[in-house]
């Protein structure tokens, strides 16, 4: 069975955007669009719906507020050309906050958060369960690394290139685009901080508005991946 998706926003080129990017997707299908509150409340009564796409900012009333009047939503990805909201979302249990311009790669990464909170058993794939593995394989002067999830303290950006470093103190350096790592890291324990780096949040020792302390080690909260990191350590701090 396919993910059924709802895609609500008043701007017909957003929901395009959207349609585009989940056409791209196997698991998902856009059973129905709408570019009002009212519209997609009668939708919503009249079709199972399991993954809303919804803007914030709509004529009459806000995304936000017609989530709150829903008695049973769907699970809900906010969409929004404004950072206002994110903490509010966050409160609804949205499964993430996306902000326009939309790129499939940050598209891609809140499926993959949808898939890992739910219990859909469908896959890009096919139809089996997940299978969460608990390590990563990497290239590296010709040989392969497994590498254990749990050993990894950070990954650094150099140019062409990421650099793994562990909990041993050890590295592992690979040509890999840091954006595909995160990828396939998994997004309950791994979190983007900035441009060059991503961590692992078991590693936290400590953390302010600018920077995150793993195992003893400052690094620094990127400009652009500040909204990102806020909303995680509300997580973790429940």
């Amino acid at each position: 069975m396919k993910i059924k998706c709802l895609v609500v926003d008043d701007e017909p080129l957003a929901i395009r955007l959207i349609e585009n990017h989940i056409a791209k997707i196997d698991a998902l299908e856009v059973v129905a669009t709408a570019s009002s509150a009212l519209k997609a409340f009668e939708i919503l009564n009249t079709q199972k719906i399991d993954l809303l796409f919804l803007d914030i900012k709509m004529p009459n009333i806000t995304g936000i507020d017609f989530l709150k009047s829903l008695k049973h939503p769907p699970k809900t990805i906010f969409t929004t050309a404004y950072r206002d909201f994110a903490i509010e979302s966050y409160e609804l249990e949205a499964i993430d906050y996306l902000l326009k311009p939309i790129t499939f790669e940050r598209f891609f990464k809140s499926i993959d958060r949808y898939l890992r909170d739910t219990t859909t058993v469908t896959t890009f794939s096919n139809s089996e369960t997940p299978k969460k593995e608990d390590y990563i394989l990497l290239k590296s002067a010709g040989k392969s690394f497994k590498i254990q999830l749990d050993d990894i303290l950070y990954v650094e950006s150099v140019k062409d290139y990421i650099k793994v470093h562990r909990t041993d103190g050890s590295n592992i350096t690979s040509k890999y685009k840091i954006s595909n790592l995160e990828a396939e890291l998994p997004s309950d324990n791994f979190v983007r901080i900035h441009r060059s780096f991503i961590i692992n949040a078991t590693k936290i020792t400590a953390f302010s508005n600018t920077d995150i302390e793993v195992l003893g080690i400052d690094l620094p909260i990127g400009i652009s991946h500040k909204e990102q990191v806020d909303l995680f350590l509300e997580k973790i701090k429940k």
